[in-house]
């Protein structure tokens, strides 16, 4: 890519509830440089519009199924097919929306039904491919993922190009999905051929979130592949400043839990906290994209999209707070706790969790937590009920004089950059005792960025605002904890 001689450039990725706000996007974001006067020596990754890969892949929190989960189930060839219409018309009623001129809508149509159709056509061949028995489904339902997930951010960045251009900015559209490529290339390599040859001093590229690379983003991020494309855009471009544009603050705890007037947007933290908050499902970033970025000493911002004045969350490598305190009060719900003891376990705790984590990782769920004692494993996962049996079935199997039990809980985490306060656990504790909230287990390790507490499921929001009241209200934080 051409870059100007000061080198200052900022790689920007818009999430999907902004990026159905078009206006918003462009006077907020476009229009509005974090860090420039100027519209360019900035690249744009984008998301599919909100609700859209939920609808080509599965719900992704009530896990109804979308085109891909129909497809894969292999029940109802008619299922899928109905649902892949059904989104055509969400599409194209997303670009009457946004296009007022009726044949600029028809040609974001065709551009949407060109890769709509090419995917209907893969999946009939597919099927009658399996229909041999030399060919199994179950070997290509990765690709056929792949391919479905593409298709929303190819339409998102297709129309906001279009969309920029007609309001007066030069912008290109980036097309890193594969579709129809003839090779399978590294990650790097497709987003350097894309962008090699653009000239960032006076074009705005519009950059598709998903990339179509040899390995598969999916299978190694899952529903995080467009952090993963942002991240290395930003490394490759060498830029000065990443920033995640979303619907809402990175603040000391969820509004809607909390109350608005109570929770405080944080103005600065580190990549250790970001961890901790993707460890319990509510990434600012996936923690192997943000691996790149601390690598290069990238520094990433996090913006209210819909608040563009508020200078947002600065998350860099190295900084702690000057005052220990707890910046953010956050947690996972749904979390099965799957206890295993056995009396032989004593002596021999490092064989029996190998085998537990082996099976674990077998059913693929998502470890949040683990507890230890002499004859006793608790591991606290992110998975469905099906999962869990799954697991505890294995597990029976292979410790068949075990005491195997699971249990829905919650977790609730404090966490800052420094939390080295002596009686802090103390005062945690001792807030949700008198909320009568039962600590059902608690976590605190020796690098103080994290508390957790395990608590009966119905607890849980009672808990955030317990743990928020006693450890950030209490404090005047004013617009922001750790301002820059």
């Amino acid at each position: 890519m051409t870059v100007v001689s000061d080198n200052s450039i900022s790689v920007e990725k818009i999430g999907g509830t902004s990026m159905s706000d078009y206006a918003a996007v462009r006077d907020n974001i476009i229009l509005n440089p974090v860090r420039s006067d100027t519209l360019y020596r900035r690249v744009f990754v984008v998301s599919a519009y909100a609700g859209v890969t939920d609808a080509l892949l599965d719900h992704k929190k009530s896990g109804r199924h979308g085109v891909y989960g129909l497809f894969a189930s292999g029940r109802d060839d008619a299922g899928w097919q109905g649902a892949l219409q059904a989104l055509r018309n969400q599409l194209h009623s997303i670009n009457r929306e946004l296009f007022g001129d009726q044949l600029a809508a028809r040609r974001a149509n065709q551009f949407i039904d060109q890769r709509l159709d090419g995917a209907r056509e893969c999946l009939e061949d597919l099927q009658r491919l399996c229909q041999h028995g030399h060919f199994s489904l179950q070997q290509h339902l990765d690709t056929v993922r792949e391919m479905l997930a593409s298709i929303g951010e190819a339409h998102s960045a297709w129309n906001t190009t279009q969309l920029l251009q007609r309001d007066g900015v030069n912008a290109c559209f980036v097309d890193l999905s594969g579709w129809q490529s003839d090779r399978h290339i590294v990650l790097d390599e497709r987003i350097r051929l894309a962008l090699q040859d653009i000239d960032l001093s006076s074009t705005l590229p519009i950059v598709t979130g998903y990339a179509h690379c040899e390995t598969g983003l999916m299978a190694s991020f899952d529903r995080g592949y467009s952090e993963m494309t942002f991240s290395r855009v930003a490394v490759l471009a060498a830029a000065s400043e990443a920033v995640i544009h979303k619907e809402f603050h990175l603040s000391s705890a969820d509004p809607r839990l909390v109350g608005a007037d109570k929770a405080v947007p944080i103005g600065r933290t580190n990549y250790d906290v970001a961890d901790q908050l993707a460890n319990l499902g509510m990434e600012a970033i996936h923690p192997k994209a943000a691996k790149g970025l601390r690598q290069r000493d990238i520094p990433l911002r996090v913006k209210n999209t819909f608040e563009p004045e508020h200078a947002g969350t600065l998350i860099t490598r190295d900084y702690v707070s000057d005052t220990p305190r707890a910046e953010i009060i956050a947690g996972c719900r749904d979390v099965y706790a799957l206890e295993l003891k056995d009396q032989d376990m004593a002596g021999q705790i490092d064989l029996y969790d190998r085998d537990i984590l082996a099976s674990i990782r077998r059913y693929r769920a998502r470890i949040i937590s683990k507890d230890i004692n002499a004859n006793t494993i608790t591991h606290y996962l992110g998975a469905n009920l099906k999962t869990v049996k799954r697991i505890r079935r294995h597990l029976q199997e292979t410790y068949p004089e075990a005491e195997i039990d699971q249990k829905q809980v919650s977790i609730v985490s404090a966490i800052g950059s420094d939390m080295q306060i002596a009686g802090i656990l103390a005062e945690a504790v001792g807030s949700l005792a008198r909320s009568s909230i039962s600590v059902q287990a608690m976590h605190q390790s020796m690098r103080q960025v994290d508390m957790q507490f395990v608590v009966d499921d119905e607890d849980y929001e009672a808990a955030i605002r317990s743990l928020h009241h006693c450890l950030v209200e209490v404090h005047d934080h004013g617009t922001a904890i750790c301002a820059a």
